[in-house]
């Protein structure tokens, strides 16, 4: 299993990295692991660019000092404030049509371990009116963690979001944005590692976080070897 390590210079930059993931692992059927820290950012999804005030709510954004992007794939908006987590697990695939529900089980049960090694006993599910809803979530005292997954020919990639600290700043910039989406969202229903009572350590929870999805005897691979990256950004 190979480990990418850092942050690209750029938002694109950022993207090309994972897209770079699933290229590799169709072309040679290696897997690969990422958890790192992505810049301040509000990424919307295809939903939320379809809503009629989409270009209010990225005004929104912008205002609050979120940068609006907007991703390829579907769900809704997400706040990363620049401690936020991200993580990205690729595999090879042999048949794009079976393997779903256990990549999700199985990156599931790897987050949650590793939330419970940092003392938050997280369970599965999240509140009513969570930010970027989906099936597979985890929450303690708020939403922590969502998990999306996307398949393509010969690979499958499984990431998601972590929220370490800064929840009410993300709970904050959401709000509005998510009132001008017209989607349901409480912003008591944001959690973060830290408000449940564990790390408010960025790199600690990307590093348990890694260890977990990745298991044993990885190759790390620093960014800076494949991308431009800032300095003194491992996460």
């Amino acid at each position: 299993m190979r480990v990418l390590r850092g942050r690209a210079a750029s938002r694109d930059a950022d993207r090309e990295v994972v897209a770079g993931m699933l290229e590799r692992a169709a072309e040679t059927g290696e897997g690969s692991v990422r958890v790192w820290r992505p810049h301040r950012q509000l990424a919307f999804g295809r939903r939320d660019a379809r809503a009629d005030d989409y270009e209010v709510a990225t005004k929104v954004a912008d205002a609050c000092g979120f940068t609006p992007v907007q991703r390829s794939v579907g769900g809704r908006a997400v706040a990363y404030t620049g401690s936020t987590i991200a993580f990205a697990k690729v595999v090879a695939l042999d048949d794009m049509r079976v393997g779903m529900d256990e990549r999700y089980e199985d990156t599931t049960r790897a987050i949650q371990r590793a939330l419970w090694r940092l003392g938050v006993p997280v369970a599965r599910g999240e509140p009513e009116a969570s930010f970027c809803p989906g099936d597979y979530s985890l929450q303690r005292d708020g939403k922590i963690v969502g998990i999306a997954q996307r398949v393509r020919k010969n690979a499958a990639l499984v990431s998601g979001v972590a929220v370490v600290r800064d929840h009410a700043e993300i709970a904050d910039v959401l709000e509005p944005v998510y009132a001008a989406l017209d989607v349901p969202f409480e912003a008591k229903s944001v959690g973060s590692v830290a408000k449940a009572g564990g790390s408010d350590d960025p790199e600690e929870v990307a590093r348990t976080i890694e260890e977990l999805l990745v298991g044993n005897q990885p190759e790390i691979v620093s960014i800076a070897d494949i991308a431009d990256v800032e300095p003194d950004s491992d996460y």
